[in-house]
């Protein structure tokens, strides 16, 4: 398991006991002294920039200069300070925010940070409960960002369960376009099922012009009622109907364990998309939803410094 970014604040602080030490150091000392495994090593953050290890390495190595533990001696490069080699001949047993709350210059950054925070009211935490946690403050924003998007996820299919049948139907073509298939061209998909039956039949062209065709059925269903091994079935038999070689099932509840099994043993292709992959899509491709802020994380430019 990789260990948090407070975890890791005194092992940085001993690493720098011998002397000046390098930060990619650190981080592969670190990492064979908690005995990381390949795959958790290689963790990457969402980014795919930078591993999840190196940057709570890095985090820790952060809050414990705010604090005056260690000084920056060159580019990746730092040292223990005179107050760090007094903390560590106290052989603490563990350093982290509540810790380092004992230096002023520590709760003058906190301070500093719950000041900004309080700009934008519609934070879902302040600074002071993002550094209290676990994580590291750019998780924490990631973890926030998800939890925003968990919300809306399950807001875009309430309101696509209180609308009309035909309004799902407009709903998973615009999305399929919005994709890329058939182009940009709203001509490319075509609804060929009748509203007011909860579901949608459909084809859309898989390119611009039209080669190749996917059929596409929606069944708008309670969040309570999966769709079964039966329905996967009929939709087979809809695809012979119409010589279709890969169709799309998309629903607004679940499937069955079944109906999945029955859509990997059919001899044609059919991709399942439940509720929660719907909403996904939907955000990720911005229908029904859009971007009201974008927060961008940036780092310290070191090279700039040099």
């Amino acid at each position: 398991m990789i260990p948090d970014f407070q975890t890791l604040m005194l092992p940085v602080l001993r690493s720098t006991e011998a002397g000046e030490v390098q930060i990619g150091a650190v981080v592969e000392l670190l990492a064979s002294k908690f005995g990381l495994t390949d795959e958790e090593r290689a963790t990457l953050l969402p980014s795919g920039r930078q591993t999840t290890f190196a940057n709570r390495v890095h985090w820790a190595k952060s809050y414990l200069g705010k604090a005056g533990l260690i000084e920056p001696t060159g580019r990746g490069r730092f040292k223990i300070s005179e107050r760090g080699k007094e903390i560590l001949a106290k052989s603490p047993e563990r350093i982290d925010i509540k810790f380092l709350d004992q230096f002023p210059e520590f709760r003058e950054f906190r301070e500093r940070s719950s000041n900004d925070d309080q700009v934008v009211s519609s934070a879902p935490s302040n600074a002071s409960e993002i550094q209290d946690s676990s994580l590291a403050p750019d998780e924490a924003m990631r973890a926030a960002h998800q939890t925003l998007e968990i919300e809306l996820s399950r807001d875009l299919l309430d309101r696509i369960l209180s609308s009309p049948p035909d309004f799902f139907e407009r709903a998973v073509i615009k999305l399929l376009t919005a994709m890329g298939y058939g182009g940009s061209a709203v001509e490319a998909a075509r609804a060929l099922g009748k509203s007011g039956d909860g579901g949608v039949d459909g084809v859309i062209d898989q390119d611009a012009l039209g080669l190749d065709r996917v059929y596409v059925q929606a069944k708008r269903y309670a969040l309570n009622s999966p769709v079964g091994a039966g329905a996967i079935r009929d939709f087979f038999g809809s695809l012979d109907r119409f010589k279709a070689t890969k169709g799309l099932f998309v629903t607004t509840s679940s499937f069955t364990q079944s109906a999945k099994e029955t859509s990997e043993y059919l001899s044609k292709r059919i991709v399942l998309i439940d509720g929660p992959q719907l909403a996904k899509l939907m955000i990720k491709f911005e229908v029904g939803c859009r971007t009201e802020e974008t927060l961008a994380i940036k780092r310290l430019d070191e090279e700039f410094f040099e």
